[in-house]
């Protein structure tokens, strides 16, 4: 039997299917074409787990995604549906959305971090910078401001522009052939934030609740968003971007003048509840607009 007559065949079951059959059935695919290559990446970087993934995750997530296009090919072709039907559609209108979320998320992050400096619960970690004279200054945002934070910012695009085609595009949609938007939405966020523990389940389990609710203010974002991804990618890229961008450079460590779980533990703001009231103060603002 030929792939199309096999695709074919699919396409007929497909009404009959419960949607959690098929996001089962989505994820197992993707594991079992992810994994031989998995194996052999991780051979020619030597690694093997236990051990800390370190620098040798992006490559482990790049494979990971790069073979995801192929597979919702073939979801689409199944489901009788297309891309724009997930909210993958690039009109004008979309890269408006997608650049209004940029500046939301990095607006959100800059009161969380500019109210939090001044409480006095975190403070600037000084780095050296080098005048063009020579002359060495001791300054905090010198770490942050170099050329590895645009290339940070379109890492951050591609990661967000690929988690959201899946988990508010195809899953969200897939969902709701069953369930509620609500509930479809609580189920693709919990699979969203469940997903993050592959890489780094330690430092993961404590952002959980924060991942989860991450992911309904992401769906709210396209629901506001008229059904695009555009304001969800835009929003999802932002927060990646500077919070890795801070992470990475170490630009801000926390005073112990309040709990951990306040600021975020082990440096987390999503497991923090600063964090948590940053993703509350979003969703209200997505609530209360049509963009």
């Amino acid at each position: 039997m030929t792939f199309a007559h096999q695709i074919t065949n699919l396409r007929v079951l497909a009404p009959a299917i419960p949607a959690l059959v098929k996001v089962i059935a989505f994820f197992l695919t993707w594991v079992c074409l992810w994994l031989p290559i998995a194996i052999l990446l991780a051979i020619v970087l030597k690694w093997h787990p236990p051990q800390p993934l370190g620098n040798k995750k992006l490559p482990l997530v790049a494979s990971l995604y790069l073979i995801l296009p192929l597979i919702l090919w073939a979801a689409t072709q199944i489901e009788n549906t297309t891309f724009e039907r997930w909210g993958w559609d690039w009109q004008p209108a979309t890269l408006t959305s997608l650049m209004l979320g940029l500046a939301l998320a990095i607006a959100s992050l800059t009161v969380l971090f500019g109210l939090q400096l001044t409480a006095g619960w975190i403070g600037w970690q000084s780095s050296e910078y080098t005048t063009a004279t020579g002359e060495t200054i001791a300054h905090p945002q010198a770490s942050i401001l170099n050329y590895s934070t645009l290339l940070t910012l379109l890492l951050a695009l591609w990661i967000s522009g690929t988690e959201e085609l899946i988990f508010r595009g195809f899953l969200q949609t897939t969902l709701q052939q069953d369930y509620s938007t609500v509930i479809a939405a609580a189920i693709a966020s919990l699979i969203f934030a469940i997903a993050h523990l592959i890489w780094e389940a330690k430092e993961t389990l404590p952002q959980l609740p924060g991942l989860w609710l991450m992911g309904m203010v992401l769906t709210l974002a396209r629901t506001a968003d008229n059904g695009s991804l555009g304001l969800a990618i835009g929003l999802h890229a932002g927060w990646i971007w500077g919070i890795t961008t801070l992470d990475t450079a170490k630009a801000i460590n926390p005073t112990d003048k309040v709990p951990e779980y306040i600021t975020g533990i082990a440096a987390k703001p999503l497991a923090g509840v600063a964090g948590i009231l940053l993703l509350l103060a979003t969703a209200a603002i997505l609530g209360s607009f049509k963009f």
